[in-house]
Order: C-alpha cells, then structure tokens, then sequence
C-alpha cells in the first residue's frame, strides 16, 4: 500500500477507486481524518487529507505524529507528500512542480518531532530527507509524462501560520532555501523514524515575501494548487504505476545502528 498525502483534490486521480475510509487509533491521538483507501491500476492507495475534511487544521497544529503512525498501521511503506509552498529561488516561479531534495527546518522544538521521547535513544540518520529510490522514479515518471518538474529543491520549514516578513525570506534564500512552506516537518523526520520512503512533491503557488511587489494571499495559493492539481495527478499515477513491490533504499533499514 502507497501512502498518499496533500489537499481534498488529490484523490480524485482518473483510475483511482476508493472502496472504504478507516478511521485509525494511534498512541499519539487522532490522525486529520479518516483515511481513503482504494486501488490504482491494481496497487493499493491510501490518501490522508493533511489538513482534515474540511480544511480547519492550521499546520502548527497537525498531528504529524498520528498521521505517520496511521500509515504505518495500514501497512504503508511509501508515502507521497503534496504541498504548497512559496516561492524564493527565482527559478522556480508560480506554477512550478518541485521534487524535493533537501529540507532546512525551522519549526524545531515547536513542534513534537519524534516517536522516540521516552525510554529510548534513537538518533536516525537524515542527510537525505527523502527517499532517493523515490525521487528516481519520480524524476523518472516526470520525464516520460513530459511534465517539467524541477528535480532537485531546498523545502524551509516554519512554524506559521503567519506568513514570513520579507527579510526572513531573504534571510532563508541565504540559507540556501528555494522555498517556504509550513507542513514538511516533522513529517519527514517522524516517516524516517519509522522507516518508511517519503517522496516529497510541491507546487510554488506564490512567491514569497518580497520576492514580488504583491501582496501575499491564500486566494492566490488556492488558485494555483487547484490549476496545478492535473499536472500533480498525472506525475502521480506514471510514478505510482512503476513503483517496485520490493524496497532496496536504505529507509526500511533507518534504525539500524541509530539507538544508543
């Protein structure tokens, strides 16, 4: 089962059939809202709306931990990530697809960031935030559907949900940022700790403040995500359709020699 995560949209991919919704109990409460589960060309499928359904969940206050740990209950071992970000490389304007590489995280220690707060000291390795098998087949999928992805991209993640001032986002391109957003971690790091192959997708709706001389809005994100999402759904299903039963990256091993 392949593990889905992004907006209300995302799981009306043409082919994909969802059959039922589980809710799922965790240690750590409840996860944003039920997950959809289905099959796509035969693979099983299961989406979990981020935010909840509707949108009333702010980022700050998502229950990542649930969210992952849901996951890894119905025995996902893959998760896809969607988000909408803010633009600050120049290179990667309004519209664009990203699949990220890199992640600098800002909301460390605002957020509960790992299963591993008790009893035990885990220490996983994190150079590469993202599955690289994934990010293969997804740079690979990009390029046999024609869709002009960028594959590589620095994700900054903050706290929200206040938008930034312009000299932080000058501050974070300095840093090396090529976007902003509000939702990849702890997502990430907590998929790791439970050694599951994140793949990281997201679309710049906006660029950042400051970049532009216009006034930020979420009309303007909700515009673009919605004129995006058949671009998100075809990578989708070509990526989806590819991806082997089998695992040979180094993420289902994450814990092996992390415990001190």
């Amino acid at each position: 089962m392949i593990g889905l995560i992004g907006g209300s949209g995302l799981y009306e991919i043409e082919g994909l059939e969802i059959t039922k919704e589980v809710s799922v109990s965790t240690p750590f409460g409840e996860a944003s809202s039920a997950y959809k589960t289905g099959t796509l060309g035969g693979i099983e499928i299961a989406f979990l709306s981020r935010h909840g359904i509707p949108h009333s969940i702010p980022p700050h206050k998502v229950n990542y931990r649930a969210n992952i740990w849901g996951f890894k209950s119905l025995g996902v071992e893959r998760v896809i990530s969607v988000s909408a970000v803010g633009g600050i490389n120049s290179s990667m304007p309004p519209g664009s697809i990203v699949l990220l590489d890199q992640i600098i995280d800002m909301t460390f220690g605002a957020r509960t960031s790992t299963f591993y707060d008790k009893n035990k000291v885990i220490h996983v390795d994190f150079t590469s935030p993202y599955c690289n098998e994934m990010r293969g087949l997804a740079i690979q999928a990009s390029r046999d559907t024609g869709l002009p992805a960028k594959e590589t991209g620095t994700y900054l993640c903050v706290n929200g949900p206040r938008l930034e001032t312009a000299r932080e986002i000058q501050f974070f391109s300095l840093a090396g940022a090529d976007m902003v957003g509000m939702t990849a971690m702890p997502e990430a790091a907590l998929a790791r700790e439970l050694e599951i192959c994140l793949l990281g997708i997201s679309v710049v709706t906006n660029y950042a403040a400051g970049i532009s001389d216009k006034k930020l809005t979420t009309t303007e994100v909700v515009e673009t995500m919605r004129s995006s999402m058949e671009k998100i759904k075809s990578l989708l299903k070509g990526l989806i359709a590819h991806i082997p039963a089998r695992r040979t990256c180094p993420c289902k091993d994450a814990l092996k020699d992390a415990e001190l």
